[in-house]
């Protein structure tokens, strides 16, 4: 497991990867119509890895190279839903093995109205990593996405409850939310005892406080960021690949890293 983690995490101890699964619910139009330009940009850019749909490692596992891939384990709704159903795995970590990858990732979602079925689906992860010695990451969302009918839960101190829970409940490494500030989030890291990425989140318009957000939680103690929409909706992927790699890996402040993607 800890040479497999090693593939994840680079000789600094850190990692930037980005997120270009998002397919799997039917929201990455127009930014990945071309993967195959988005993943060369990026890698050009200075990324580390991708985390990615079983379709995109089937097809592009060549584009992606030595790079560290993880696999998208979960899902199985889209946007076009309308009852609201639990995501469920879709891929198991023989699937992951197959094609290559480095390590699975799913959702959990404590809190949520299917709380127990992502509990489920890491616990399954979890046994069948252990079993094949592959690293396991949680996505740790205080109660998922069900902003539309129930109160945003997406407090510091629930943040660093979930992302507790994902350790407890066998996770190798965590992404979750910047807590907002650098105190608590150094407080979650402090909590947890297994590497935190921190997620891109929402797309942004405004870099400089995304940036900053980045070198406050590589300060406190994440191990990385893993960032998605905001790479490939950006105009110019490679470039923001750049400013975010020389946050985590070059200790660029956040003024650097928009001066680098302004070039």
């Amino acid at each position: 497991m800890k040479r497999r983690m090693h593939n994840i995490l680079q000789n600094d101890g850190k990692a930037f990867i980005v997120a270009v699964d998002q397919g799997y619910g039917g929201s990455c139009l127009p930014g990945l119509k071309d993967t195959k330009s988005v993943l060369t940009k990026c890698i050009a850019g200075g990324a580390d890895g991708f985390l990615v749909s079983i379709g995109i490692a089937c097809e592009f596992g060549d584009v992606i190279g030595n790079k560290t891939m993880l696999l998208r384990a979960d899902g199985g709704i889209t946007h076009l839903n309308v009852n609201g159903a639990p995501f469920q795995l879709i891929n198991s970590v023989e699937d992951a093995i197959r094609v290559g990858a480095d390590g699975v990732v799913c959702m959990d979602f404590p809190g949520s109205t299917h709380e127990e079925a992502t509990a489920n689906n890491l616990g399954e992860l979890v046994r069948d990593g252990l079993k094949w010695n592959l690293p396991v990451g949680a996505e740790e969302l205080p109660r998922g996405f069900e902003f539309d009918k129930f109160k945003d839960i997406r407090t510091p101190e629930n943040i660093i409850v979930s992302a507790r829970i994902g350790c407890e409940r066998g996770a190798d490494f965590i992404k979750t939310h910047y807590t907002g500030d650098k105190a608590s989030f150094k407080e979650l890291v402090d909590s947890c005892y297994k590497p935190i990425f921190v997620l891109g989140g929402n797309a942004r318009t405004e870099f400089l406080g995304f940036f900053q957000e980045m070198r406050d939680a590589i300060d406190a103690g994440a191990a990385g960021v893993i960032v998605g929409r905001n790479v490939w909706q950006h105009p110019t992927p490679d470039k923001m690949c750049a400013a975010i790699t020389a946050v985590v890996h070059h200790n660029a402040t956040p003024e650097q890293a928009v001066a680098i993607l302004s070039k």
